[in-house]
Formats: C-alpha cells, sequence, structure tokens
C-alpha cells in the first residue's frame, strides 16, 4: 500500500512492475497517474529481515506480490491488471465467498479481506458499511507510511507456489474513533490458491492498543502468513 500524500513520480519501482512503460499508456489509475512507493518502501527497506538477491526465486516471488497488491489497490478497471490470470483468477477469505477480480476491485482489498460472519455489533471495522473509498481512507489515515510487505521464505516453485510473508505498518494515525498507539501492526494470514485465513479479530483488535503481547510477536517477527498459489 503507498502512503498517503505521496505523489506519482516516472521512473521504475524497485520492487513492483506493471507501473512505466510503454505498457502502462492505456492503464486507468485511481488517482489519475502511477502511485509512488517511496515511503513505503523506506519503511520496508529498514524493517525487513531478508533481502533476497536479484532474480532469485524469492525475489520474484516478492515482486509478484507487491505488484499484486498495487494493482489491486491503483489500477481501476480489471483488464489492466497483468499480474494476475485474466480469466482464472478468484480469491477468497476466511472461508467466505469466492471474488473474481471484477468483484475484488469494486469492494476493494480491505473490504474483502476483512469479510466476516459476525453480528454486527461485534465489528471493530464492518467491511458490509464501508465503500471502496471509505476503506482505504481509514486504513491511509491509520497508517500514513503505509503497509510494507516481505517474503520471509519459498517453500516450493512453479507452476504451484507456497510461500510464507509478513504485513506490517505503524498505527501513527486514528483508527476510526481509536487514537493512535504508534506501535507496529502486523498482518496475519495464510493464503493457498488465493484463498486468506487469519485471525481478523485479531489483527483489528491491535488498532485499539497496544498490548505487551503485540508488542513482544512484532519484535519476535512471529506470526507471519504463508501465502500458496498457482
Amino acid at each position: 500500500m503507498a502512503a498517503a500524500g505521496e505523489e506519482a513520480s516516472g521512473g521504475r519501482d524497485k520492487y513492483r512492475s506493471f507501473m512505466y512503460g510503454e505498457g502502462e499508456k492505456d492503464t486507468v489509475w485511481r488517482l489519475g497517474s502511477p502511485p509512488n512507493y517511496d515511503v513505503v518502501n523506506k519503511l520496508f527497506e529498514e524493517e525487513r529481515t531478508k533481502e533476497w538477491p536479484e532474480g532469485s526465486l524469492e525475489e520474484k516471488v516478492q515482486r509478484l506480490l507487491k505488484t499484486w497488491e498495487m494493482e489491486l489497490v491503483h489500477k481501476v478497471r480489471p483488464e489492466d491488471q497483468k499480474s494476475v490470470h485474466s480469466q482464472k483468477f478468484c480469491s477468497s477469505t476466511n472461508g467466505m465467498r469466492f471474488l473474481n477480480r471484477k468483484d475484488l476491485m469494486a469492494i476493494g482489498s480491505y473490504n474483502a479481506f476483512l469479510q466476516t460472519k459476525l453480528p454486527p455489533e461485534h465489528r471493530i471495522y464492518d467491511p458490509d458499511k464501508e465503500t471502496l473509498e471509505s476503506g482505504m481512507a481509514t486504513f491511509l489515515t491509520a497508517f500514513p507510511r503505509g503497509f510494507a510487505i516481505e517474503v520471509l521464505d519459498v517453500y516450493s516453485g512453479p507452476p504451484r507456489i507456497v510461500f510464507k510473508f509478513r504485513h506490517w505498518g505503524h498505527m501513527e494515525g486514528p483508527f476510526m474513533e481509536h487514537p493512535p498507539h504508534g506501535e507496529r501492526v502486523d498482518e496475519e494470514m495464510k493464503v493457498e490458491k488465493a484463498e486468506f485465513f487469519y485471525e481478523r479479530g485479531n489483527f483489528l483488535a491491535s488498532f485499539l492498543s497496544a498490548p505487551a503481547a503485540a508488542a513482544t510477536d512484532a519484535a519476535s517477527g512471529s506470526g507471519c502468513p504463508v501465502m500458496g498459489g498457482n
């Protein structure tokens, strides 16, 4: 996720593909131009635990993951996405219904990944009441430096790739009515065939306070998700 308030710039992002060049001349960008990831790239470089050699399988998987997130958030039209299969792609979170590219982009990544069967009165964040725009605004406000993504391990290579990754940011802005606590928040997910499984409640609860246990987990780098897909 690119941080709030960043300006678009020309050139080439170090960690993402399909942002610049002739192939993107007709791409419709949500903010009118390609996003600038300088701030979140700096966060990634300062706090990553692995530095993969360029061209290694781990580096390629990490680039694909970062590119997919960028396209999902910033490209308006599904047909402009180049990191996923144009016909076969679908994703599911915590056993909820599968969403194709068009469905996912219509409701936004935050609302898709935070789907829940909890009764409305128990929801810290209710994706059924949020739009793509309000969801983006909520999390960009809470995490002004954005969310960084790091691949930790790759367990199997193509055609089926299974890997472990972490997704983190620092809550330096308010989350809805809750004040910022400044601590690092790590997403916990498990992805297999683009099916996401993670503890939604723990992830959202970490916005409300910064308990000692959460700080310990963040320091140890535990609770990292695993992703697999074809």
